[in-house]
């Protein structure tokens, strides 16, 4: 996510919202990633150097645990240069349904004509 004008603040940094915005962006696409619709449980979010004009931010998910219907993940938000700007966790629960129609198992069986 590129920090444009219109993100930067008051402090000439990167408005937090969007910095969460990207965490919980990549949250939900690593927590989704098994065809289960997954809703966001709870969150926390730790800014750690401020992103500014110009920086290019990188969101990288990890799934830390995941059992049953619920798991954890581990987002890291970076700039260009490596430097770690926010660390956010998220909880997920899985609902029903899923996100893209299930495909019908191939047959196994071969059929013979007469």
């Amino acid at each position: 996510m590129p920090v444009a004008e219109a993100m930067i603040q008051g402090h000439d940094s990167c408005h937090g919202g969007y910095i969460f915005t990207l965490a919980d962006s990549a949250f939900a696409f690593a927590c989704n990633t098994y065809n289960a619709i997954t809703v966001g449980a709870g969150c926390t979010i730790d800014y750690l150097a401020p992103a500014k004009l110009g920086d290019l931010l990188t969101a990288r998910a990890q799934e830390r645990s995941r059992s049953g219907r619920t798991g954890v993940y581990d987002v890291s938000i970076e700039n260009q240069h490596g430097t770690t700007v926010a660390l956010f966790r998220g909880r997920s629960h899985q609902v029903r349904g899923t996100l893209l129609p299930e495909q019908p198992a191939e047959s196994t069986t071969t059929e013979a004509s007469a």
